[in-house]
């Protein structure tokens, strides 16, 4: 029992000395001092749980101190929070305006974040060009997300004018920088062969990263090589679970692959009520081709 007490006694002890969490603490002291740079760092810890307890609904409360204290990064993780619902209720205007004011300030990942928002068209008309010259500024900002979403305008010629070397320069640099939704965008290229030499292997290992690092497109991607066998030992099994994976964090063309495999019996036993729920909720994600089409009038 004495040694038990001994060790708990040890290891708060290494973990009071740990240089995450002095700094966690420096921080909370700078903040409460009114150093608001000190409550936008403090609040991304807070979101993470990264040397603190996660807690949401205080990391918003400190992003809406440093926004408005003018540090542009507050808004737009402020603007996140509204988007998501994490930590405040779900607002999708006031994430738009958060994340204009934190583009303005140069809060970079605004500009990012507005720019996905006209490249959806979210709640309005898209417009990909305007998406693609605040993905620029964001890129031109050192904003790797930024430069991952233009290349991935530039490879689809959204925007832009289709410009595949431009786009393996912009995803390379931003997967460098473990940017995981630009590996996928370059494991896409390395895929057709374009802009960079055709691999379905290297493709498959960028997917794969990205999964591993938990974007849902890495994910996506990944189970479908496994399941065409490009570049890896075809695995049917596998590739369900992954499919799963992404179907569940709302990706609606993922429910519709999987939806697939229940009816082949590929990878999971054949079922067709369960390939009828996956259509459905591949449809409700916004995968409109899993949609049942209206029948002709007088069939």
């Amino acid at each position: 029992m004495r040694n038990r007490i001994c060790l708990i006694a040890a290891s708060l002890l290494v973990a009071a000395c740990n240089p995450g969490n002095k700094e966690a603490k420096r921080l909370r002291g700078a903040c409460a001092s009114g150093d608001v740079a000190a409550c936008n760092s403090l609040a991304v810890r807070l979101s993470k749980g990264e040397y603190v307890l996660r807690d949401e609904s205080h990391a918003a409360e400190l992003f809406d101190q440093a926004c408005k204290g003018n540090v542009g990064d507050g808004c737009a993780s402020l603007g996140l929070a509204y988007q998501k619902g994490t930590g405040v209720k779900r607002d999708s205007v006031r994430a738009l305006a958060l994340f204009k004011q934190g583009c303005d300030m140069r809060g970079l990942a605004g500009c990012t974040s507005l720019g996905l928002v006209y490249r959806d068209g979210t709640g309005f008309p898209k417009d990909p060009a305007h998406a693609a010259a605040l993905f620029q500024q964001a890129c031109d900002g050192n904003n790797m997300a930024g430069c991952a979403h233009l290349g991935d305008l530039y490879a689809a010629g959204n925007g832009v004018t289709q410009d595949f070397a431009r786009a393996a320069d912009l995803l390379k640099r931003s997967c460098t920088a473990k940017i995981q939704i630009g590996c996928v965008g370059l494991g896409k290229l390395h895929n057709a062969g374009t802009g960079v030499p055709q691999n379905d292997s290297i493709a498959a290992a960028l997917y794969d990263q990205a999964c591993q690092a938990n974007e849902r497109t890495g994910c996506f991607h990944h189970a479908r090589v496994l399941e065409a066998g490009l570049g890896v030992t075809q695995d049917f099994t596998r590739a369900a679970q992954l499919y799963r994976e992404a179907c569940e964090e709302g990706y609606g063309e993922s429910c519709a692959r999987l939806a697939s495999m229940y009816e082949r019996g590929a990878g999971v036993r054949h079922d067709l009520d369960r390939a009828k729920e996956f259509r459905k909720r591949a449809c409700d994600d916004g995968y409109t081709e899993s949609c049942e089409k209206p029948k002709p009038a007088g069939a």
